[in-house]
């Protein structure tokens, strides 16, 4: 995967979540992280004097940043519509199960034991703000949890069958089926 050249630190790292995503953390050698950006590696440890980690951690900032403020804290605002409008971000940002879940992916691969904190943080945060969006809907908060951790297992698993399969409909489906499961209150 060469690109052309990134220039500035927001455009690398666009580019390095690409490579983390397609090699995982160890996977993603120096050299496939300079050919993936256009950048030496000189210009790499610029950016980045911390290196690969630094360049993980900057990747996941990036993660953290764009779910606080396209699914956590639109479910944090309990609006009628919060659930819906995290199915469509997240259809829109897994690209209908295209794209790895870079955070589901460390927490499988090599980065669980260096990113756990971040990880668990992440998955933690989903599922809180999930399900108090569920409890605004009149789910019991013990039914509510529940229902948010199937929900998120779903939509991780329909990454993984999607990519597997190479069928984007199939994680469409799930995200209909999801959807449904999020409008009923039964079991």
């Amino acid at each position: 995967m060469t690109l052309r050249p990134a220039s500035g630190r927001t455009n690398v790292i666009a580019l390095l979540a690409e490579v983390f995503r397609e090699q995982g953390f160890e996977g993603a050698s120096l050299s496939a992280i300079s050919k993936a950006t256009g950048l030496g590696k000189g210009s790499l440890y610029h950016h980045f004097p911390g290196g690969k980690e630094e360049m993980a951690q900057a990747v996941l900032d990036e993660i953290d940043a764009w779910f606080e403020c396209e699914v956590f804290n639109p479910l944090a605002s309990l609006a009628p519509d919060a659930i819906d409008a995290m199915f469509n971000a997240v259809t829109d940002y897994f690209r209908s199960g295209r794209r790895v879940c870079l955070v589901g992916a460390f927490a499988l691969l090599d980065g669980r034991d260096r990113f756990g904190a971040r990880i668990c943080a992440y998955f933690r945060r989903w599922n809180e703000a999930l399900a108090q969006a569920l409890v605004a809907r009149g789910y019991g908060p013990r039914k509510a949890r529940l229902r948010a951790e199937e929900i998120i297992a779903g939509i991780q698993g329909g990454i993984v069958l999607a990519r597997a399969m190479n069928d984007t409909a199939s994680f469409d489906r799930l995200i209909v089926r999801l959807r449904r499961r999020a409008r009923r209150q039964t079991p």
